[in-house]
């Protein structure tokens, strides 16, 4: 066993590499999808309440937004979100900021049953763009590839809108 100073010196030298953060630590929450609002936010059910959740580092076409018409490739994208998660557990990692300006929780998601990176495929199969908000960068350089290969390669939106 590791004397209690061992331990407290390896603490400090982990958040002095870590800019006050543990390195590598994330908060992960387990939920389940009661509800797809749209492409690129669902509501789940944690804790015993629902929460609104918007996918970190992803935009995906308004089909849902107050005063604004529904863009191109909109109802595809929500369909896919919907066939992804919708009534299926999942985990929520995130990232440095746990709500956006709207009060919603912003997270990664990952299917509990398979690992999928739900925010990652959404843009892999051309139905959201990388949208970087920083500090929420931990996964964009990521996302700019699987777009890059989806533009590239004429995924989704991007062969029709």
């Amino acid at each position: 066993m590791m004397p209690k100073l061992a331990i407290a010196a390896l603490l400090v030298a982990a958040l002095a590499l870590g800019g006050g953060k543990l390195v590598g630590a994330q908060r992960s929450d387990a939920a389940r999808v009661v509800r797809v609002v749209d492409g690129d936010t669902v509501v789940v059910r944690t804790g015993g309440h629902d929460e609104r959740v918007r996918y970190i580092g992803v935009d995906t076409p308004e089909s849902v937004k107050p005063g604004t018409p529904v863009q191109c490739f909109a109802k595809a994208a929500s369909a896919e979100n919907r066939r992804l998660v919708e009534g299926r557990e999942v985990r929520l990692v995130r990232d440095a900021e746990a709500r956006d300006r709207y009060g919603r929780t912003l997270a990664y998601v990952y299917r509990r049953t398979d690992g999928l990176f739900v925010n990652a495929e959404l843009v892999r199969r051309g139905y959201a763009k990388p949208m970087t908000i920083p500090p929420n960068v931990a996964h964009a350089r990521e996302l700019r590839g699987l777009a890059a290969s989806a533009r590239r390669d004429g995924r989704g939106l991007w062969s029709r809108c």
